[in-house]
């Protein structure tokens, strides 16, 4: 399953990170950031429960940059 999700995050290079955590959170089978159109595309893998993967990506970014948000 692919799914997309709208970002916040005002840093080119917070978004590389965050694209390597969200691509390394349990679950996720790969991830594509764009910080020009601030979407990130996701596949996960068939059995995961999107919404409890994508919880623990946004947990897991914050450490990165607090200020940065995954509107799910």
């Amino acid at each position: 399953m692919k799914k997309t999700y709208k970002i916040d995050v005002d840093c080119a290079a917070c978004a590389d990170k965050m694209e390597v955590c969200i691509r390394e959170t349990p679950g996720v089978k790969d991830a594509a950031l764009s910080f020009m159109t601030l979407k990130v595309k996701v596949e996960f893998e068939d059995d995961a429960d999107p919404a409890a993967v994508m919880e623990e990506a946004r947990r897991r970014c914050k450490n990165i940059e607090d200020e940065m948000e995954i509107f799910l």
